[in-house]
């Protein structure tokens, strides 16, 4: 039985739409499946169950990409199609059963829209299936010791970000009440390190999770971690999916949509939209309610 999984080209998106795909790994244990994705979220991926492949979708003028992607996929028959794209690619192909998501609901969070393409009749909850080689390069990152407070101080833009002198104020307070005794880690993106050079130097002795190229090992070293505060950003979510305690930090973003889901994870909001809005306190106040 072969399964195609069509879904987003953005980190955060394509977090957010793995709980899909787990629900269909979970329901047909003989299946075999294709990922279809874009660059960034590409090694998210490489531990799902009975993964035949993963298919980078690489973006091309008059969305010429989709005629490259049929031409990889029409020479099998694919039992289930699953297009969260609403590309109708599918349409084209030899499928027995397709699903093809319908358009953007404003008033519901990404999940809840995500999920209704199978008419599951309940939520998909993000899961980001992770491998023993992960795990351990998740204790090289993480090497085992007192408790983690995980930092992720960049956003993919300046508005989305929160400065970085308060995350240091928060890592202070938070150390000096609840989190007394604890280890910091800094978790950012390739690049991310230089952004993030005042926070370093506020915070000696911090570990550094930058520039891993590997999601899931990522994902791996979240899940040690005790408790995430970030930006609105892709490692928020993947925090969320790795069911770490999680604070997200959101400016000009619509948390109803996509805020980090999840049963342990919580988001702030400026009230006027402005990221740099929101003190110390008010995100302490918040932290103090995540840590375990």
């Amino acid at each position: 039985m072969n399964i195609l999984f069509i879904t987003n080209t953005r980190i955060g998106d394509a977090i957010l739409s793995s709980g899909v795909l787990h629900d269909l790994v979970e329901r047909y244990p003989e299946a075999r499946f294709t990922v279809v994705c874009g660059r960034l979220p590409q090694t998210l991926f490489a531990a799902v169950p009975r993964l035949e492949r993963v298919i980078v979708l690489k973006k091309r003028r008059f969305d010429l990409h989709w005629f490259d992607l049929w031409r990889q996929l029409k020479g099998t028959r694919w039992d289930i199609a699953v297009d969260l794209r609403r590309s109708f690619i599918s349409f084209f192909l030899d499928v027995g059963k397709r699903y093809v998501i319908g358009p953007a609901n404003d008033a519901v969070h990404r999940v809840q829209h995500l999920s209704s393409v199978l008419k599951l009749g309940h939520l998909a909850p993000p899961h980001v299936f992770v491998a023993p080689r992960h795990e351990e390069q998740a204790r090289r990152l993480i090497p085992p010791g007192a408790p983690v407070l995980a930092l992720a101080p960049v956003a993919a833009a300046a508005e989305k970000t929160w400065p970085a002198d308060r995350f240091a104020a928060l890592a202070a307070d938070l150390r000096a009440g609840p989190c007394a005794g604890w280890r910091i880690a800094l978790f950012g993106g390739p690049g991310d390190d230089a952004k993030a050079a005042p926070l370093l130097a506020a915070l000696p002795g911090a570990l550094e999770v930058y520039g891993e190229p590997d999601l899931l090992s990522v994902a791996a070293a979240l899940k040690t971690c005790a408790a995430f505060v970030g930006n609105d950003s892709g490692l928020a979510h993947l925090a969320a999916a790795v069911e770490v305690p999680t604070l997200a930090l959101f400016g000009p973003s619509d948390p109803i949509r996509y805020a980090p889901f999840g049963a342990g994870a919580r988001f702030l909001q400026a009230q006027n939209r402005d990221i740099a809005g929101l003190s110390v306190a008010e995100v302490a106040a918040v932290a103090r309610g995540i840590i375990p």
